[in-house]
């Protein structure tokens, strides 16, 4: 596992897994606990590979469970690195994919199943997944399925696993009902808690950065952030999955090479995003707070809240996107003035020391001194096509694009090419108007005749 790690570079432990690493191969039952981005996965990982040996029998020995797809993803990505030189098969099982494929990898005899709580739990109740032969489970960022309303699904996963099996539970926070999960669940486990005492809640090689913003110059706010020297890959997290889907459209039209993640999207979808911003095929990933935890892409840079967090945890996990594996990280957050009670409970939670956040704007000169953006930066990257350019190409709203039937001007619609209309035709209106257009009907016609008018035979009705 030493040599398939060090084929992606990694060498040297981090303090989590320096600490949990000895433990977990002793088969003590651990709770983890560090700040996300600091190398928990493979703080258990390393020794669940271990423990099934460099041959292990087919057919499922260790369960990773976790809460969200993304994770899921991630993790397993993770293990099968650690695995590549073993014959061990880690199969990811998660909503939103096709149960075949998932099916077919636990019958071809998979040995680590990293899954999310729903899916796992619906394979076992339809007897395609058995868990009786668990050696070793884990629950990763344990907090954050308590939040999701996991935690009646994680006991009975625990309910379904041999009680001799090693248990290993690792998360960033540990609020009370997963302390409580633990001690029922677990064997005299040891609370592992990897920070420094001197270091506040936030990781010091991230530099927060917070402004009071209008949420009508967010999008030029940001359009001159991504402009900043040395920016690479940025995460911008949004509050509802209509506003990810605007930005990204907005920093499209700006020129820039984003893409999204949220709950609108397909699985297909996500992951194809996802995907595209590892490869650098995207550099900007805007996304709701689904994928706060299952971003680990070391090149990180820049983390944008175009809307600030609920509270101080999502806070830190949202920071966590960068930073990673020791690197440098910006962390930017946007508080809109009728969210300044959140921000207050945030900083104080986490001794921020910025009670009174700066009042910035698109033109504010210490937004480009604060973030390193060249003078003069503006909000559309060169070659961009203007927003009058775009406007003028785009169809009119309500046209149609039928041959020669554009509209010219803002006046009124000319009236279409009629033919008489025949009193077999049901009309709307006393006055004429609202009859057919000269297409053919699909429903029953009814005949009606009427006593002169403008809407008697032979005469063409006026336009409307």
């Amino acid at each position: 596992m030493v040599d398939a790690l060090a084929t992606k570079g990694i060498v040297e432990p981090f303090p989590i897994q320096t600490q949990t690493i000895p433990m977990g191969l002793a088969g003590q039952d651990i709770i983890g606990q560090a700040k996300t981005g600091t190398g928990k996965t493979l703080g258990f990982g390393l020794p669940l590979l271990q423990s099934l040996g460099l041959n292990p029998e087919p057919g499922v020995q260790a369960l990773v469970v976790v809460p969200t797809r993304e994770l899921c993803v991630q993790v397993a990505e993770d293990l099968t690195l650690a695995s590549s030189n073993r014959d061990t098969i880690v199969a990811a099982i998660y909503g939103g994919k096709a149960y075949e494929g998932q099916v077919e990898q636990i019958k071809s005899g998979a040995q680590v199943i990293v899954g999310t709580p729903g899916r796992l739990l619906d394979l076992a109740s339809q007897r395609l997944l058995s868990l009786k032969n668990i050696k070793v489970m884990v629950l990763d960022e344990a907090d954050k399925m308590l939040d999701l309303g996991f935690l009646a699904d994680i006991e009975k996963l625990f309910a379904q696993t041999p009680p001799t099996r090693h248990t290993m539970l690792f998360s960033a926070t540990m609020p009370g009902p997963i302390v409580a999960l633990a001690r029922r669940f677990m064997n005299k486990p040891i609370h592992i808690r990897a920070t420094d005492p001197n270091e506040g809640l936030t990781q010091a090689n991230i530099k927060h950065v917070v402004y009071r913003a209008h949420s009508l110059d967010k999008d030029e706010v940001i359009a001159r952030i991504l402009q900043a020297e040395g920016r690479g890959k940025t995460v911008i997290f949004t509050r509802t999955k209509r506003a990810a889907a605007k930005l990204v459209e907005e920093l499209n039209d700006r020129g820039f090479n984003a893409a999204a993640v949220h709950g609108d999207l397909n699985q297909e979808q996500r992951e194809r995003a996802m995907a595209a911003f590892k490869a650098g095929k995207k550099d900007i990933l805007v996304a709701t707070d689904v994928a706060a935890r299952g971003i680990d892409v070391n090149d990180v840079t820049h983390v944008i809240n175009h809307t600030i967090p609920d509270d101080h945890d999502t806070y830190l996990h949202r920071a966590g996107r960068t930073g990673r594996a020791g690197k440098t990280g910006i962390a930017v957050t946007f508080v809109d003035w009728d969210d300044m009670h959140k921000w207050s409970h945030i900083n104080k939670a986490l001794d921020m020391g910025i009670p009174e956040p700066k009042e910035t704007y698109s033109s504010s000169p210490h937004l480009f001194e604060d973030l390193d953006i060249p003078a003069g930066t503006k909000g559309r990257l060169p070659g961009a096509p203007p927003a009058a350019a775009r406007e003028s190409s785009a169809p009119k709203s309500g046209g149609r694009s039928s041959q020669g039937g554009s509209r010219e001007g803002g006046g009124s619609r000319p009236p279409r090419q009629r033919t008489a209309p025949s009193t077999d035709v049901k009309r709307e209106s006393a006055e004429g108007g609202g009859t057919h257009d000269g297409t053919a009907p699909t429903r029953r016609r009814r005949t009606r005749t009427r006593r002169g008018g403008a809407g008697a035979p032979g005469q063409t009705p006026p336009a409307a």
